[in-house]
């Protein structure tokens, strides 16, 4: 005699992994783009200093401050360019007989955690490192020269006179793996619980650290030491929205819209040290 065993269905979907997004250490909201999808930013030069003419004579010109020269007051543009979408349906009865499991807004959260973080991340990364002010030759990172490199991207930000407080070094868990197989490396991993939900993981040479799958980075990416005064990431839009019941549907329709973008600043591109790897 055949028996048809019972086959139950949990109230349980198996979700896949996600991480949260990290861009908010990395940039800045600095520029308001609100009423706008593009705004201009001025680039003000200096002037040179003089030996100042005590007698007047000595400078050849009627100020003894020296020669009077113009400023130049020259702009770069900064145009919204990620307008994106979604949208997709969850029938009544789907809902019905997954057990609830199926539902708009746990479906719209889904959304968010698993592809428009990503997507958005995966932006802002890539505009950093293709915009970065220090790029050095592509290289091999191993335990033996990864802290010499880091040291490099330390001392080159140092040179250009980029604020020693508020920088991130930016690593795959690829590197991370490399970095604590190197002596020489002493890391604070004594770590705020807010800090370490946003993925910070410690703390090295005044430098916070944070690691990101390198499936949100761009390929051959090493690592990246930037300081968040770079990076202006602006998130002008974020409209999501659930239609119970709309016409021609007999369920909930989900829509979805944000209007983003990310720009490395002429005179702080070199606040961005890139490190790339040899392709593979």
């Amino acid at each position: 005699m055949a028996i048809e065993l019972v086959t139950k269905y949990l109230p349980y979907v198996d979700e896949v992994f996600e991480k949260e997004s990290k861009k908010s250490l990395l940039t800045n909201q600095d520029f308001n783009f609100d009423g706008a999808g593009t705004v201009k930013i001025y680039k003000i030069s200096t002037a040179e200093m003089n030996d100042y003419g005590r007698n007047g004579a000595d400078t050849g010109n009627w100020s003894r401050y020296g020669a009077v020269k113009d400023l130049n007051a020259t702009t770069e543009t900064a145009a919204l360019k990620k307008d994106r979408s979604f949208t997709f349906v969850i029938d009544k009865m789907d809902q019905d007989e997954t057990g609830g499991m199926l539902a708009g807004a746990s479906a719209l959260a889904r959304q968010t955690r698993q592809v428009i973080i990503p997507e958005v991340d995966s932006h802002v990364y890539a505009v950093m490192a293709n915009n970065a002010g220090i790029k050095p030759d592509a290289m091999a990172l191993t335990k033996t020269n990864i802290y010499e490199q880091i040291l490099n991207a330390s001392k080159a930000l140092d040179d250009n006179l980029v604020p020693e407080t508020g920088r991130v070094l930016l690593v795959t868990p690829e590197i991370y793996r490399i970095m604590k197989l190197n002596n020489e490396i002493i890391m604070n991993t004594e770590v705020g619980a807010d800090d370490r939900k946003k993925g910070v993981i410690g703390n090295l040479d005044g430098a916070t650290v944070i690691k990101v799958p390198a499936s949100r980075l761009p390929k051959n990416f090493g690592f990246m030491l930037a300081h968040p005064c770079a990076t202006v990431a602006p998130t002008k839009l974020e409209d999501y929205k659930t239609h119970d019941d709309p016409p021609g549907i007999n369920g909930t329709l989900v829509e979805g819209r944000i209007v983003y973008d990310a720009f490395v600043l002429d005179n702080k591109k070199n606040a961005i040290y890139y490190q790339a790897i040899p392709a593979s």
